[in-house]
């Protein structure tokens, strides 16, 4: 054995265990099927603009032990999100404030707005939501619902917002104040000079071996180390036995602009049925249109974000969290924890829908308990 462990993933997830690992002083690989570091937070520059390649990331917690953790590997800039929805033209505040609902309605206090969100939820009978569109309908008033929820919602996930469950839109923010910090979370902000250069300090003084299938050379590897910690989806690990995991995939359609300014904003949500792309990127106002010595930027890069129904081959990214996948992941868990000498870590190894900040507190967790 050459190492004590090999982490499959140079992802946040897999970052911060080798991050811990070295530090106690074990000896770490570190692999990763893809070309770079980073997974999905991976950033690449271009025309001095660090795109969020696998789409957009913003950092926020509230978990002071992650935040004191996570900035000893980079500088954060004080972004804060602040998305624009734009409905057949016409734009709107998000999250839903003040600014939102006096455009919808014309109400002008936080009184008057909350009757007119009362009213329409009396209208539509709703007392115990069962389901996302009664839930929606329920926050927000059927008016918020048709223009700003539903299209995006139903383009986002690939199925009509009365079969989904109600628990994905229970954390939509709505206010009664003109506050339009989505987050609104204690810290916040994006790694100055991008993610890929946080994950690579992160990763320093550990080696890293890129484009390497670890499935498909899995008893070579397994070889290598004591322990393996394994970042990968938890049903392709297994083959697939018991059936594949579902997700939604997102593809991206990046392109450079010879001008300084295409939509004044970080993103903006297209929240009608006929836009085919659910938002658009425009990565340079992550970092306030500057380059690293705070010069102006004359060109300017965005994304259109395409969601897609994720079949084998595609990149998984949002776990569809439904009874069904439930049960299944369930039943891969049990196969997982009688596997020796393995830990199932990260958004796919636990197939769980992670914010930047959970991932980091559950790879210090089982750093913690494996460590000690």
């Amino acid at each position: 054995m050459k190492y004590d462990y090999l982490v499959v993933g140079a992802g946040l997830y897999g970052a911060v265990f080798a991050q811990k690992a070295k530090e106690a002083g074990k000896s770490v690989l570190v692999i990763d099927k893809r070309p770079n570091i980073a997974g999905n937070v991976y950033t690449e520059e271009v025309e001095g603009i660090n795109v969020h390649v696998y789409g957009a990331h913003i950092f926020h917690t509230n978990n002071k032990v992650v935040w004191d953790y996570i900035t000893k590997f980079a500088e954060f800039n004080r972004f804060t999100n602040s998305p624009v929805a734009n409905y057949k033209g016409e734009l709107y505040s998000l999250p839903f404030n003040m600014y939102t609902f006096n455009k919808m309605w014309g109400v002008v206090t936080p009184e008057e707005a909350a009757a007119k969100i009362e009213e329409q939820k009396k209208t539509a009978g709703i007392t115990e939501p069962k389901n996302l569109e009664e839930q929606a309908i329920s926050l927000v008033g059927i008016d918020i619902y048709e223009k700003l929820v539903k299209g995006y919602t139903e383009k986002q996930w690939g199925r009509p917002c009365h079969e989904l469950p109600a628990f994905i839109i229970k954390r939509l923010p709505v206010r009664l104040t003109f506050d339009n910090n989505y987050f609104n979370a204690l810290y916040q902000g994006i790694p100055v000079g991008g993610y890929t250069k946080m994950v690579a300090n992160l990763l320093e003084g550990i080696e890293v071996r890129l484009g390497v299938d670890y499935l498909e050379n899995k008893a070579e590897y397994d070889a290598l180390a004591e322990k393996v910690v394994y970042t990968g989806a938890i049903d392709a690990y297994f083959d697939y036995k018991l059936g594949a995991l579902e997700y939604r995939s997102v593809r991206f359609e990046t392109e450079v602009l010879d001008k300084p300014n295409f939509q004044g904003n970080a993103a903006v949500n297209y929240t009608d049925s006929e836009s085919p792309y659910t938002r658009i990127i425009e990565h340079k106002w992550f970092e306030f249109g500057k380059d690293a010595d705070g010069n102006d930027l004359p060109k300017t890069v965005i994304s259109r974000e395409y969601s897609s129904e994720w079949k084998l081959g595609d990149e998984p990214y949002y776990p569809v969290n439904d009874e069904k996948n439930g049960a299944l992941y369930a039943q891969y868990k049990e196969l997982a924890d009688k596997e020796e000498n393995i830990i199932f870590g990260g958004r796919l190894g636990e197939y769980k829908y992670y914010d930047m900040d959970a991932v980091i507190a559950s790879a210090l967790d089982m750093a913690a308990n494996e460590l000690k």
